[in-house]
Protein backbone atom coordinates (compact mmCIF):
# COMPACT_ATOMS: atom_id res chain seq x y z
CA UNK A 1 0.00 0.00 0.00
CA UNK A 2 2.50 2.47 0.91
CA UNK A 3 4.94 1.61 -2.48
CA UNK A 4 1.65 2.60 -4.29
CA UNK A 5 0.95 6.02 -2.19
CA UNK A 6 4.42 6.59 -3.40
CA UNK A 7 3.60 6.65 -7.07
CA UNK A 8 1.60 9.50 -6.64
CA UNK A 9 2.94 11.37 -3.78
CA UNK A 10 6.17 11.23 -4.98
CA UNK A 11 5.86 13.53 -8.22
CA UNK A 12 4.13 15.93 -6.19
CA UNK A 13 6.60 16.35 -3.69
CA UNK A 14 9.44 16.70 -6.69
CA UNK A 15 7.33 19.05 -8.37
CA UNK A 16 6.38 21.21 -5.27
CA UNK A 17 9.85 21.37 -4.18
CA UNK A 18 11.13 22.78 -7.79
CA UNK A 19 8.37 24.88 -8.17
CA UNK A 20 9.29 26.49 -4.99
CA UNK A 21 13.57 26.29 -5.59
CA UNK A 22 12.39 27.93 -8.93
CA UNK A 23 10.20 31.10 -6.89
CA UNK A 24 12.61 31.47 -4.31
CA UNK A 25 15.28 32.50 -7.46
CA UNK A 26 12.90 34.05 -9.83
CA UNK A 27 11.67 36.83 -6.59
CA UNK A 28 15.85 37.06 -5.79
CA UNK A 29 16.65 37.98 -9.10
CA UNK A 30 13.73 39.77 -9.53
CA UNK A 31 13.49 41.83 -6.42
CA UNK A 32 16.71 42.01 -5.78
CA UNK A 33 17.67 44.89 -8.47
CA UNK A 34 15.45 47.24 -6.73
CA UNK A 35 15.38 46.15 -3.10
CA UNK A 36 17.65 44.40 -0.27
CA UNK A 37 18.25 41.42 -1.25
CA UNK A 38 17.05 40.05 2.43
CA UNK A 39 13.93 41.74 1.67
CA UNK A 40 13.71 39.92 -2.04
CA UNK A 41 14.47 36.48 0.19
CA UNK A 42 11.25 37.20 3.12
CA UNK A 43 8.77 37.65 -0.01
CA UNK A 44 10.15 34.42 -1.94
CA UNK A 45 9.88 32.67 1.51
CA UNK A 46 6.71 33.97 2.21
CA UNK A 47 5.37 32.91 -1.08
CA UNK A 48 6.49 29.39 -0.50
CA UNK A 49 5.82 29.27 3.02
CA UNK A 50 2.06 30.58 2.62
CA UNK A 51 1.84 27.74 -0.84
CA UNK A 52 3.66 24.82 1.73
CA UNK A 53 1.47 26.05 5.11
CA UNK A 54 -1.80 25.83 2.70
CA UNK A 55 -0.54 22.39 1.37
CA UNK A 56 0.13 20.80 4.92
CA UNK A 57 -3.32 21.52 6.33
CA UNK A 58 -4.89 20.25 3.49
CA UNK A 59 -3.29 17.12 4.09
CA UNK A 60 -4.36 17.12 7.31
CA UNK A 61 -7.69 17.34 6.38
CA UNK A 62 -7.53 15.25 4.10
CA UNK A 63 -6.01 12.23 6.16
CA UNK A 64 -9.24 12.98 8.63
CA UNK A 65 -11.45 12.44 5.61
CA UNK A 66 -12.39 16.08 5.96
CA UNK A 67 -12.55 18.64 3.06
CA UNK A 68 -12.49 22.59 3.30
CA UNK A 69 -13.20 25.31 0.05
CA UNK A 70 -11.31 28.11 1.58
CA UNK A 71 -8.00 26.08 1.94
CA UNK A 72 -8.31 24.47 -1.03
CA UNK A 73 -8.96 28.07 -2.67
CA UNK A 74 -6.29 29.76 -0.74
CA UNK A 75 -3.90 26.89 -1.39
CA UNK A 76 -4.92 27.79 -5.30
CA UNK A 77 -3.78 31.40 -4.64
CA UNK A 78 -0.51 30.71 -3.06
CA UNK A 79 -0.10 28.23 -6.72
CA UNK A 80 -1.10 31.26 -9.43
CA UNK A 81 0.84 33.90 -7.15
CA UNK A 82 3.70 31.68 -7.96
CA UNK A 83 3.31 30.87 -11.86
CA UNK A 84 2.39 34.32 -11.92
CA UNK A 85 6.23 35.39 -10.58
CA UNK A 86 7.35 33.02 -13.14
CA UNK A 87 5.32 34.00 -16.11
CA UNK A 88 6.05 38.06 -15.08
CA UNK A 89 9.95 37.07 -14.43
CA UNK A 90 9.80 35.38 -18.10
CA UNK A 91 8.18 38.57 -20.15
CA UNK A 92 10.06 40.96 -18.25
CA UNK A 93 13.18 39.02 -18.50
CA UNK A 94 16.02 40.47 -21.84
CA UNK A 95 17.57 36.67 -21.82
CA UNK A 96 16.00 33.38 -21.93
CA UNK A 97 12.47 34.17 -21.51
CA UNK A 98 11.22 31.02 -23.46
CA UNK A 99 13.41 28.56 -20.88
CA UNK A 100 11.53 30.49 -18.20
CA UNK A 101 8.09 30.29 -19.43
CA UNK A 102 8.50 26.36 -19.96
CA UNK A 103 8.87 26.18 -16.11
CA UNK A 104 6.48 28.78 -15.57
CA UNK A 105 3.68 25.88 -15.45
CA UNK A 106 5.12 23.89 -12.48
CA UNK A 107 3.21 25.63 -9.76
CA UNK A 108 0.07 24.67 -10.93
CA UNK A 109 1.21 21.02 -12.49
CA UNK A 110 2.14 20.65 -8.32
CA UNK A 111 -1.16 21.18 -7.70
CA UNK A 112 -2.90 19.15 -9.73
CA UNK A 113 -0.45 16.72 -9.00
CA UNK A 114 -1.32 16.78 -5.87
CA UNK A 115 -5.48 16.99 -6.39
CA UNK A 116 -4.80 13.70 -8.22
CA UNK A 117 -3.37 12.22 -5.21
CA UNK A 118 -6.37 13.19 -2.95
CA UNK A 119 -8.89 11.38 -5.77
CA UNK A 120 -6.76 8.20 -5.14
CA UNK A 121 -6.19 8.53 -1.40
CA UNK A 122 -10.47 8.68 -1.66
CA UNK A 123 -10.53 5.82 -4.06
CA UNK A 124 -8.02 3.44 -2.30
CA UNK A 125 -8.59 0.22 -1.53
CA UNK A 126 -7.10 -2.59 0.99
CA UNK A 127 -5.48 -5.20 0.29
CA UNK A 128 -8.45 -7.14 1.89
CA UNK A 129 -10.94 -5.67 -0.17
CA UNK A 130 -8.66 -6.09 -3.42
CA UNK A 131 -8.78 -9.55 -2.48
CA UNK A 132 -12.29 -9.81 -2.17
CA UNK A 133 -12.82 -7.99 -5.50
CA UNK A 134 -10.79 -10.44 -6.97
CA UNK A 135 -12.17 -13.81 -5.46
CA UNK A 136 -15.55 -12.19 -6.37
CA UNK A 137 -14.64 -11.91 -9.90
CA UNK A 138 -13.02 -14.95 -10.39
CA UNK A 139 -15.96 -16.61 -8.85
CA UNK A 140 -18.49 -14.63 -11.69
CA UNK A 141 -15.80 -16.23 -14.27
CA UNK A 142 -15.72 -19.61 -12.85
CA UNK A 143 -20.03 -19.65 -12.80
CA UNK A 144 -19.73 -17.83 -16.42
CA UNK A 145 -17.43 -20.74 -17.93
CA UNK A 146 -19.09 -23.91 -16.20
CA UNK A 147 -22.71 -22.49 -17.70
CA UNK A 148 -21.17 -21.69 -21.14
CA UNK A 149 -19.88 -25.25 -20.67
CA UNK A 150 -23.09 -26.85 -20.12
CA UNK A 151 -24.90 -25.20 -22.69
CA UNK A 152 -22.19 -26.01 -25.08
CA UNK A 153 -22.57 -29.71 -23.91
CA UNK A 154 -26.73 -29.62 -23.64
CA UNK A 155 -26.25 -28.52 -27.33
CA UNK A 156 -24.01 -31.18 -28.45
CA UNK A 157 -26.11 -33.63 -27.16
CA UNK A 158 -29.12 -32.45 -28.68
CA UNK A 159 -27.70 -32.12 -32.15
CA UNK A 160 -26.57 -35.95 -31.84
CA UNK A 161 -29.81 -36.65 -30.84
CA UNK A 162 -31.77 -34.67 -33.35
CA UNK A 163 -29.29 -36.59 -36.30
CA UNK A 164 -30.04 -40.05 -34.39
CA UNK A 165 -33.76 -39.07 -35.00
CA UNK A 166 -34.00 -37.82 -38.49
CA UNK A 167 -30.91 -40.97 -39.32
CA UNK A 168 -33.61 -43.74 -37.53
CA UNK A 169 -36.26 -41.65 -38.95
CA UNK A 170 -34.47 -41.96 -42.79
CA UNK A 171 -34.14 -45.86 -42.21
CA UNK A 172 -37.36 -46.50 -41.54
CA UNK A 173 -39.21 -44.59 -44.37
CA UNK A 174 -36.38 -45.86 -46.88
CA UNK A 175 -37.75 -49.39 -45.64
CA UNK A 176 -41.04 -48.33 -46.14
CA UNK A 177 -40.58 -47.35 -49.31
CA UNK A 178 -38.59 -50.41 -50.21
CA UNK A 179 -41.52 -52.68 -48.70
CA UNK A 180 -44.27 -50.53 -50.76
CA UNK A 181 -42.16 -50.91 -54.04
CA UNK A 182 -41.38 -54.76 -53.72
CA UNK A 183 -45.33 -55.27 -52.67
CA UNK A 184 -46.37 -53.08 -55.87
CA UNK A 185 -44.14 -55.19 -58.29
CA UNK A 186 -45.74 -58.52 -56.29
CA UNK A 187 -49.07 -57.44 -56.82
CA UNK A 188 -48.71 -56.16 -60.43
CA UNK A 189 -47.10 -59.52 -61.09
CA UNK A 190 -50.00 -61.34 -59.68
CA UNK A 191 -52.16 -59.06 -61.76
CA UNK A 192 -50.45 -59.71 -65.11
CA UNK A 193 -50.89 -63.84 -64.13
CA UNK A 194 -54.73 -63.51 -63.27
CA UNK A 195 -55.02 -61.69 -67.05
CA UNK A 196 -52.61 -63.57 -69.10
CA UNK A 197 -54.33 -65.74 -71.79
CA UNK A 198 -52.77 -69.05 -70.53
CA UNK A 199 -53.83 -68.39 -67.21
CA UNK A 200 -57.59 -69.58 -67.84
CA UNK A 201 -55.93 -72.88 -69.53
CA UNK A 202 -53.66 -73.58 -67.00
CA UNK A 203 -56.27 -73.77 -64.58
CA UNK A 204 -58.74 -75.47 -66.15
CA UNK A 205 -56.13 -78.20 -66.56
CA UNK A 206 -55.96 -78.27 -63.05
CA UNK A 207 -59.32 -78.04 -62.17
CA UNK A 208 -61.09 -80.16 -64.68
CA UNK A 209 -60.54 -83.67 -63.48
CA UNK A 210 -61.46 -82.71 -59.90
CA UNK A 211 -64.36 -80.69 -60.56
CA UNK A 212 -65.60 -81.02 -64.07
CA UNK A 213 -68.71 -79.64 -63.49
CA UNK A 214 -67.02 -75.71 -62.20
CA UNK A 215 -65.33 -72.85 -63.90
CA UNK A 216 -61.78 -72.33 -62.92
CA UNK A 217 -61.46 -68.81 -61.74
CA UNK A 218 -59.51 -67.03 -60.07
CA UNK A 219 -59.76 -63.66 -58.23
CA UNK A 220 -57.15 -61.15 -56.32
CA UNK A 221 -58.35 -60.11 -53.10
CA UNK A 222 -59.07 -56.70 -52.43
CA UNK A 223 -56.53 -54.58 -51.79
CA UNK A 224 -57.49 -51.37 -50.10
CA UNK A 225 -60.02 -50.80 -47.65
CA UNK A 226 -62.12 -53.23 -45.87
CA UNK A 227 -65.50 -53.48 -44.03
CA UNK A 228 -64.92 -54.39 -39.82
CA UNK A 229 -66.02 -57.78 -39.05
CA UNK A 230 -68.34 -57.56 -36.32
CA UNK A 231 -67.59 -58.94 -32.87
CA UNK A 232 -69.22 -62.40 -31.89
CA UNK A 233 -70.65 -62.22 -28.50
CA UNK A 234 -69.35 -64.05 -25.70
CA UNK A 235 -71.18 -66.65 -24.76
CA UNK A 236 -72.82 -66.55 -21.60
CA UNK A 237 -70.93 -68.49 -19.05
CA UNK A 238 -71.99 -71.73 -17.18
CA UNK A 239 -73.16 -71.78 -13.94
CA UNK A 240 -71.70 -73.53 -11.20
CA UNK A 241 -73.89 -76.28 -10.97
CA UNK A 242 -74.40 -76.50 -14.91
CA UNK A 243 -70.29 -76.47 -15.05
CA UNK A 244 -70.36 -79.53 -12.09
CA UNK A 245 -72.84 -81.81 -13.85
CA UNK A 246 -70.57 -81.40 -17.10
CA UNK A 247 -67.65 -82.49 -15.36
CA UNK A 248 -68.84 -85.01 -13.70
CA UNK A 249 -70.55 -86.26 -16.99
CA UNK A 250 -67.50 -86.35 -18.79
CA UNK A 251 -65.24 -87.92 -15.98
CA UNK A 252 -68.00 -90.64 -15.72
CA UNK A 253 -68.19 -91.54 -19.53
CA UNK A 254 -65.51 -94.46 -19.17
CA UNK A 255 -64.49 -96.97 -16.76
CA UNK A 256 -62.05 -96.40 -15.08
CA UNK A 257 -62.91 -92.66 -14.66
CA UNK A 258 -60.47 -89.91 -16.53
CA UNK A 259 -57.81 -88.00 -15.57
CA UNK A 260 -58.55 -84.30 -15.26
CA UNK A 261 -56.16 -83.72 -18.09
CA UNK A 262 -58.54 -86.22 -20.40
CA UNK A 263 -61.46 -84.21 -18.73
CA UNK A 264 -60.34 -80.92 -19.66
CA UNK A 265 -59.44 -82.09 -22.96
CA UNK A 266 -62.63 -83.41 -23.78
CA UNK A 267 -64.57 -80.89 -22.58
CA UNK A 268 -63.35 -77.90 -24.56
CA UNK A 269 -63.93 -80.49 -27.55
CA UNK A 270 -67.23 -80.67 -26.97
CA UNK A 271 -67.59 -76.62 -27.32
CA UNK A 272 -68.04 -75.98 -23.60
CA UNK A 273 -65.87 -72.60 -22.64
CA UNK A 274 -64.69 -71.82 -18.65
CA UNK A 275 -61.60 -71.11 -17.12
CA UNK A 276 -59.03 -72.91 -15.38
CA UNK A 277 -59.43 -71.89 -12.43
CA UNK A 278 -63.60 -72.50 -12.22
CA UNK A 279 -63.10 -76.26 -14.07
CA UNK A 280 -60.23 -77.16 -11.67
CA UNK A 281 -62.52 -75.60 -8.87
CA UNK A 282 -65.65 -78.08 -10.60
CA UNK A 283 -63.43 -81.18 -10.85
CA UNK A 284 -62.45 -80.90 -7.13
CA UNK A 285 -66.13 -80.72 -5.73
CA UNK A 286 -66.96 -83.58 -7.66
CA UNK A 287 -64.48 -85.81 -6.92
Amino acid sequence: MRSKTARTVLPAVVMTAVSMVLTLAVVMMWLGRAVPWPVALVVGLGIDGGWLATLAYERRLAVQGDHNHVVTAVGWLFGLVAAGVLVTHALTGTESAGAWLAVAWLPVAAKALWLVHGLWERTALTPVALGAIRDIQQEARDEAAVARARLRAEAATEETRLTAVTAAGARVARVQAQTAQRLSKAWSTLETARKGEGTGRALTCVTSPVTPSVTARWELPVWGPTEPVPVLEAASALTDDALDVLVDGIRTSEDPALSYREMATRFRAAGHSASEVRLRAAWKRVV
